[in-house]
């Protein structure tokens, strides 16, 4: 049981866990959380001090308290002269935050629990794998949304709910519900997630984090959310309020949660939504359900983004090509998988947008803050703004160019300038090609007839109509063209992705 509420200052989170086949020692759960059973630990966290408790510690059953007491002094001197969001002249004095769960309960729950929030026990390596019986019981969480939100973002994530809003005054009934939630959730989860779920989600139903909001915070909902929050139908909610509705915050978030398309639709339930995604190299695409509903013991499906990049990968390592232009590279995912085989001696992440090649040097770890890559490597990288359509002289001469989900976010008339600069002005032996397969599209039940998966896709192509494109460039421009499936190969339908394998005839020739 995961208990948070407060009285006299102080804020709550009980963590109770029973024995059960996974961990027939319930006292094992001081393993997990990496915190002795048998004395108190303290630590200063921002706003006050956290101490971890246990109550009981048996072999049936085992309790561990975080106990938040709330420093409201030093909050209101955090603050300095910044505006308060709650918009009045006493709200760093007069709130909420020392007596119910809210950002701060969370940014304390990372601290204390860090270990734990990661999956990882030295000691017990077995034990965070396994789903253990938890009840989470928060009296006083605060929700902006009031109950049915909480039971909106739990029940998708495998908890059964039972949430209460809490009368602003017992005594006086006719005032009506104040935001905070008597919330109870039983389920069967790893403890990790069940952290991690409670990290995130504490601060999205407060919707008042009690920080400024950066670019790190991209980072922290990501490795939090990782697992879960790509199939979580109320994902966008998830990410925008997280990120205190910072758009271009939340933009890199959908972008940095790309790999997710390609989870199961066994949930008839199941939903699709566009995301607010600007990568070009991806789709916004997202299937979602299923992560909890396939079971707790049963394998994910491979998102779609890898098996697309392993695809491309397969195809550059079959044809033997050193020297790579990533065109479109967006975040640059495929840049950094070649980036990882020294085979690749020369990569190009070549992008339109000077944003998203800022996005790729930050995600490679090539960026001005985070540069540490090692010098081998950083050798063999280069991040060139340019555009597809356009003939670049820096692009001449590879081994191959990918193309990796771009041509659909070209206007048709375009198509004949990438074309010529592609295929005709840097002419690489090797050039790959990827698109969706539009005929798939009947796969996704919340997909409108007639609609794209991206609100940037400027068309769409069939099977058929991929291929004799893909043909007619062949022949114009003296290559060989193969086209290949991405993903499972629908018998009616076809694969989600299609693949153009074009090879240079006369290379061709000199191989045979």
């Amino acid at each position: 049981m995961i208990t948070a509420g407060g009285e006299d200052g102080v804020v709550l989170l009980t963590i109770t866990a029973t024995a059960s086949p996974a961990m027939p020692v319930a006292r094992d759960l001081g393993f997990l959380l990496h915190k002795h059973p048998d004395r108190a630990q303290s630590s200063e966290v921002f706003g006050g001090t956290a101490h971890v408790l246990w109550p009981e510690a048996g072999d049936e059953r085992a309790t561990a308290v975080l106990l938040l007491d709330v420093d409201t002094a030093a909050l209101q001197r955090s603050r300095g002269r910044r505006e308060t969001p709650e918009g009045f002249a006493l709200a760093d004095h007069v709130n909420d935050r020392p007596y119910a769960a809210s950002s701060l309960l969370a940014v304390a729950l990372g601290k204390v629990f860090r270990t734990a929030l990661a999956g990882r026990c030295d000691a017990r390596p077995e034990l965070p794998a396994q789903p253990l019986p938890l009840e989470v019981h928060v009296p006083s969480l605060v929700s902006r949304g009031g109950a049915a939100l909480v039971r909106q973002l739990f029940e998708p994530l495998g908890w059964d709910v039972d949430a209460a809003a809490q009368p602003l005054d017992p005594q006086v009934p006719e005032w009506g519900e104040s935001l905070v939630v008597d919330v109870h959730l039983r389920g069967t989860l790893r403890l990790a997630d069940a952290l991690s779920q409670l990290y995130v989600l504490l601060p999205v139903l407060d919707d008042a984090k009690h920080y400024w909001v950066s670019t790190d915070e991209v980072d922290k909902l990501v490795r939090a959310g990782g697992d879960w929050l790509p199939a979580h139908p109320d994902r966008e909610l998830v990410m925008t309020r997280y990120l205190r509705h910072q758009r271009s915050l939340v933009r890199d978030a959908v972008a940095r949660l790309d790999d997710v398309e390609g989870l199961p639709l066994d949930d008839p339930s199941s939903t699709i939504k566009e995301a607010l995604h600007t990568d070009p190299c991806t789709t916004s695409l997202i299937v979602e359900g299923g992560v909890e509903g396939v079971g707790a013991n049963e394998e994910k499906a491979t998102p779609l983004a890898v098996l697309r990049r392993e695809a491309v990968l397969a195809v550059l390592r079959e044809a033997g090509a050193t020297s790579v232009v990533d065109l479109g590279c967006g975040e640059g995912a495929l840049v950094r998988e070649l980036l990882r085989d020294p085979r690749f001696t020369r990569v190009v992440g070549a992008d339109v947008s000077a944003r998203e090649l800022e996005k790729a040097a930050r995600r490679i770890g090539a960026g001005s803050t985070t540069g540490n890559l090692p010098d081998s490597v950083a050798a063999r990288l280069e991040l060139l703004q340019t555009s597809a359509t356009y003939r670049d002289d820096r692009l001449a001469g590879v081994d191959a160019v990918t193309l990796v989900e771009v041509v659909e976010h070209l206007d048709p008339p375009r198509l004949p300038a990438l074309e010529r600069s592609v295929f005709a002005h840097a002419r690489p032996r090797t050039v790959v090609v990827t698109t969706p397969n539009a005929e798939h599209n009947v796969r996704y039940p919340a997909l409108a007839a007639g609609a794209f998966r991206h609100p940037d896709h400027r068309f769409e192509w069939t099977r058929a109509e991929f291929a004799a494109w893909a043909s007619d460039v062949a022949e114009r421009r003296g290559y060989v063209v193969v086209i290949k499936p991405v993903g499972q190969d629908d018998d009616e339908v076809g694969p989600p992705t299609q693949m153009a394998v074009f090879t240079r005839r006369d290379a061709k020739e000199e191989a045979a």
